[in-house]
């Protein structure tokens, strides 16, 4: 079943907050709920109604092949469009792959800190 806007903004969160030294707020504006491992950013939640997506660190190959598979996944918003994409409610765009987008999202971010810095791996 396709994720509408609320419902992919939900699953994002969801998945965002049940992993391992997640945490969030609004440094940029009180539009933009910020998701941060040890201070490295994984998941912008737009929580503007007009315009609801989430904006994700991906892989610039994986990024895009899913911008070719998906009219509502495009190259990301507020930040590098080459290593960033934002995904809009659209055909195709489910739960599941939401929350897979913000799992791969999490373990990039992870993989950039230094081991001391890293969380306790998920299970």
């Amino acid at each position: 079943m396709t994720a509408a806007g609320d419902g992919l903004q939900d699953a994002a969160r969801k998945a965002a907050l049940v992993l391992p030294g997640t945490d969030h707020g609004y440094p940029f504006t009180e539009h933009l709920d910020v998701y941060k491992v040890a201070g490295k950013v994984f998941l912008i939640v737009t929580d503007d109604p007009d315009e609801q997506i989430i904006t994700v660190k991906c892989e610039p190959e994986h990024a895009r092949a899913l911008e070719r598979g998906y009219a509502s996944i495009t190259p990301g918003r507020y930040l590098d469009k080459r290593h960033w994409i934002s995904l809009g409610p659209g055909r195709g765009v489910t739960k599941r792959l939401v929350t897979n987008a913000v799992e791969d999202s999490y373990d990039l971010a992870v993989a950039r800190l230094p081991q001391r810095d890293r969380p306790r791996p998920r299970t």
